[in-house]
């Protein structure tokens, strides 16, 4: 496969960004190699600088449940210039996809708008502390919120890639407030609060784990967290930035039939452009200023363009069956533990929806610990045997496949086929 102008671009790039990239993922250092410049998307498919297409799971790392170049969220982006594409003012296309969202997600009653998932949830972190005068936070190793200090502990996603426990420049005090506990223990938890639990402000955790790969909660995890926080009048925090509107119209709150204090969106609802959110229960949601006493502001918070891109795909996702798409994938993800298994491979593929992971592991994960024994170097190979066939995963065993409304059944039977052709060859 020819990469020539992606080898020269990274070059260039080396000499002027940290690694040659504005996000560590892209360094490409988990599978080896150098990174893959694209140049354009449509539908399921992304092209790069050199001419190669690829039928694309991730995304931009989930965002684009319709596919990339979606009509009618390219078209409202570009009316929405026309207009100004920033203005620092009030504008409708706030109040517009407020609507869209607080109907969907029933625990939401107020919802402020910033720009991005780390911002959403640093201010929801800080509203917590304001309503319930503590400090602590209870985190899971492996979620990753965003690279705010206080929860920069025990991070999965890009942290785990580079093997980093947790990053420099964070100061120890943010460390002393953040108690990070395994994911599906909930014996850890009720321990936790019943030592500390007057000094914690919050759990906060990802509902379906999204950032070391997928893992799922264990039967009743969710239910037993949101009893356990009532129980010693800590906030939980739902980080859905991954999982709002992709399980289903709304969040996997809805799903799991769980009302969280506060809920963390981004992604899906921007439509492709930087986003975030948090929003919630109304007496948390009004301490925040001008209402409250509890400050935070942006001078591009509530976007023009991503207000609208998001209002295009909430409106469109509204008319689409998750259901059918789910079931439809259900066969997929079959088929690629089947490959594997016809190959004596010990391969886990964990899903749910139009998310999966293939985990290089011999039983299914369900926390960080068993995921970080996954054979990292068998999924370097098996990304690389992918990208010869025109298969692009992320470039990481602790990321997360998407697949989109536009991956057709076409593109689901190459990409086993695919997969099958870089598992025999493996095997040579």
């Amino acid at each position: 496969m020819n990469l020539i102008k992606s080898q020269q671009y990274f070059t260039k790039a080396q000499k002027l960004m940290p690694g040659g990239v504005n996000s560590p993922v892209r360094a490409f250092k988990s599978v080896g190699g150098n990174p893959i410049f694209m140049h354009s998307g449509k539908g399921s498919k992304l092209h790069d600088v050199d001419g190669n297409e690829y039928i694309d799971y991730v995304g931009s790392w989930g965002p684009l449940i319709l596919g990339h170049s979606y009509p009618a969220v390219v078209n409202a982006i570009k009316a929405a210039a026309d207009e100004g594409t920033s203005f620092g003012t009030c504008t409708y296309a706030e109040v517009k996809l407020a609507q869209l969202i607080i109907t969907a997600i029933p625990s939401i009653k107020k919802i402020r708008f910033v720009n991005s998932g780390t911002e959403a949830v640093m201010s929801a972190i800080r509203v917590a502390r304001a309503y319930t005068g503590r400090e602590k936070i209870i985190k899971f190793d492996g979620c990753y919120h965003g690279h705010y200090d206080n929860l920069l502990v025990k991070a999965g996603s890009g942290l785990a890639t580079y093997g980093i426990p947790s990053s420099r420049g964070i100061s120890s005090e943010s460390a002393r407030n953040t108690i990070s506990l395994q994911y599906n223990d909930i014996p850890a938890v009720e321990r936790t609060l019943e030592k500390q639990g007057k000094e914690i402000a919050a759990i906060i955790l990802e509902p379906v784990a999204a950032n070391m790969g997928l893992v799922l909660p264990e039967k009743d995890y969710l239910l037993k967290l949101s009893k356990l926080c009532k129980m010693h009048k800590t906030l939980l925090i739902f980080d859905e930035v991954i999982t709002g509107f992709r399980l289903c119209y709304g969040g996997a709150q809805n799903i799991y039939s769980i009302e969280p204090d506060l809920t963390i969106l981004g992604k899906i609802i921007g439509g492709g452009l930087p986003v975030g959110a948090y929003g919630g229960r109304r007496e948390i949601m009004e301490l925040v200023a001008p209402e409250g006493d509890v400050y935070q502001a942006g001078t591009l918070s509530g976007n023009p363009l991503a207000m609208e891109a998001g209002s295009a795909v909430l409106s469109a996702l509204k008319h689409k069956n998750y259901k059918e798409l789910s079931d439809s994938l259900d066969d997929f993800y079959f088929e690629i533990s089947d490959v594997f298994h016809r190959y004596k491979q010990k391969v886990i593929v964990n899903h749910i929806g139009s998310m999966f992971t293939c985990f290089f592991l011999d039983k299914r994960p369900r926390n960080f610990d068993e995921v970080k024994k996954a054979d990292t170097e068998k999924y370097a190979s098996f990304f690389w045997k992918l990208v010869e066939h025109g298969i692009y995963f992320p470039p990481s065993q602790f990321e997360t496949c998407f697949v989109s409304f536009l991956h057709s059944k076409r593109d689901r039977t190459q990409t086993i086929q695919s997969i099958e052709s870089g598992v025999k060859l493996a095997k040579k």
